[in-house]
């Protein structure tokens, strides 16, 4: 009885390998045939449609993304505003709910009320539009990130984080004469380091995203980031005429392998930091959904 069992186990246990690695391809196909269009010809692409891996290699969308030095700034101007936009709101984030998340704050229901509002009902486009406007900011890389500083849910969740710390930590601290900012930068951000890296990873994706927010607050076209920039050489391709851009074949616009190619100019910078961020961030997936 106990072998059938065993092998009954094993059997299930391959079952579940199977359906993990069907999951697993699924996910990858898009990428994968993203990735191997921006490294075809033109003429593969509409004579296959479908492109896993390439027969005819070709780096003409990729040169031409990289022709002039605008890509350069756009990604430059992005890794700043993600950088600068990621710690702030970690900082601002952090502080925030780790006092929502004492139980000897007062109003702190009311506050966390306000909180949970705002993830229902917001100002609108043109109200904070005109808020931003009225402030300063416009033109400003600061219009990025001050009106999106704090996410409400990042927030909730990383106080239910706070919370499930053990409160004998801060009271034997407080009895050696810690204060509370001496608490939060000693004992709880280096116990909390999975929440933060989670946290930070969501924020980091966001600013690196950055898109109508650039359009609308961003006039000086030195100032925009990766996004705008490639939505410009997308715009600037598809209006490419045929006759004259010496692609291969005219029956699929040259603009098709470029809008792949700046997918993956797009995407690999933010994908470049998971790997530092995956131990941390394999132990905060479940933040906040179990004490202990």
């Amino acid at each position: 009885m106990v072998e059938d069992r065993s092998i009954a186990s094993r059997l299930f246990d391959g079952f579940i390998y199977v359906v993990l690695i069907l999951v697993a391809l699924i996910t990858l196909i898009p990428f994968i045939h993203v990735l191997a269009g921006s490294f075809t010809t033109t003429a593969e692409l509409a004579r296959r449609g479908f492109v896993l891996f390439p027969t005819e290699w070709s780096l003409t969308a990729y040169r031409y993304i990289f022709s002039t030095d605008t890509i350069f700034k756009g990604l430059a101007n992005s890794m700043g505003i993600t950088l600068f936009g990621t710690m702030f709101s970690m900082f601002i984030t952090s502080l925030m709910a780790y006092g929502l998340s004492r139980r000897d704050l007062d109003g702190r229901r009311t506050i966390m009320f306000l909180v949970v509002f705002t993830m229902l009902f917001s100002g609108g486009l043109i109200p904070t539009f005109l808020v931003v406007k009225e402030v300063g900011l416009i033109d400003s890389y600061l219009a990025l990130i001050v009106p999106f500083t704090i996410n409400a849910f990042n927030l909730i969740i990383l106080r239910n984080f706070f919370q499930n710390l053990p409160e004998g930590l801060e009271e034997s601290a407080k009895i050696d004469g810690c204060n509370d900012f001496g608490i939060f930068f000693r004992i709880v951000l280096p116990l909390s380091m999975p929440a933060i890296a989670t946290i930070s990873l969501f924020y980091a994706v966001t600013y690196w995203n950055t898109y109508l927010p650039a359009i609308l607050y961003l006039n000086d076209t030195n100032k925009w980031p990766v996004q705008i920039i490639l939505r410009q050489i997308v715009i600037v391709a598809t209006g490419l005429s045929f006759d004259d851009s010496g692609f291969e074949d005219a029956a699929l616009p040259p603009s098709q392998s470029v809008k792949m190619a700046a997918i993956i100019v797009a995407t690999v910078p933010i994908l470049c930091v998971y790997p530092f961020l995956q131990k941390h961030f394999a132990k905060g997936a479940l933040l906040g959904s179990i004490k202990g």
